[in-house]
């Protein structure tokens, strides 16, 4: 099913507005909201209307193509094709962010592959906002809830992850990598704040930078100073800070 597509179309000349009309009138699934002949009427509809796309005339009284782009928020931006009778201005149109440039006078096939430009790009970037929007809601859910899943996004997936999977974590920056099998996954949030959404009689904090799934320790070698190696079952070697000797030896007393 085709994209939908509301557009506005803003041209002083009556003739080009009524041609463009019958030509997107051939493509399936765009809706003109609004037709304008100068600056200020467009700009009053983009408000209005707020469109996915502006077909915009650059020569128009009251403002030009040019006035219109520089009074829409950046957030508020739709997609510009402009419709001109002059390719000199072909530059800075692209400068300006134009999506497609039509030169008068263009035909239907022209403008036909202008709007399927034009539909996959909103296609795009409406599947992102989607999955911006889901991922948000997920995350809240989790934090109001105490989830005892992760929503972690990598390589286009959405990944469910249970705690009781990750083996232990490690801080980089203002991230986290948690370490699952031979897996690892990035998730921007720093250790403090997952450190304080892990169950503390599943996971344990053993230095600045690692904290440890307590079912995953094997065992706990002893070093110099009274400080010691925390060996996973995977083999993995952690440092236990000197800060956090007390964590493990409940853990040692604990049995």
């Amino acid at each position: 099913m085709a994209a939908e597509i509301r557009a506005i179309i803003a041209d002083d000349e009556p003739l080009a507005r009524r041609k463009l009309r019958i030509l997107l009138s051939e493509e399936p699934g765009v809706q003109v909201v609004a037709e304008c002949l100068d600056g200020e009427e467009t700009i009053q509809a983009l408000k209005k209307h707020k469109p996915d796309l502006l077909l915009l005339d650059i020569q128009m009284p009251t403002a030009d193509g040019f006035e219109v782009l520089a009074s829409i928020p950046n957030e508020q931006m739709p997609i510009v094709i402009f419709t001109t009778a002059y390719d000199h201005y072909a530059v800075r149109a692209f400068e300006e962010h134009a999506f497609d440039y039509l030169l008068k006078p263009f035909d239907q096939e022209r403008l036909h592959r202008a709007i399927a430009r034009v539909r996959s790009e909103l296609l795009k970037s409406r599947d992102g906002r989607w999955t911006r929007q889901m991922l948000a809601l997920l995350r809240d859910a989790s934090r109001k809830t105490k989830s005892d899943r992760l929503v972690v996004k990598t390589g286009g997936r959405v990944v469910f992850l249970d705690f009781h999977e990750i083996e232990w974590i490690e801080a980089a920056a203002n991230y986290v990598r948690l370490h699952v099998g031979k897996d690892s996954y990035l998730v921007r949030e720093t250790i403090g704040h997952i450190c304080d959404r892990l169950d503390p009689d599943q996971f344990v904090r053993i230095h600045r930078s690692f904290i440890a799934n307590i079912r995953e320790i094997k065992e706990l070698q002893p070093c110099n100073g009274g400080e010691y190696i925390v060996v996973l079952k995977s083999g993995k070697e952690l440092s236990c800070g000197r800060g956090y000797r007390a964590v493990l030896q409940r853990l040692i007393d604990r049995g």
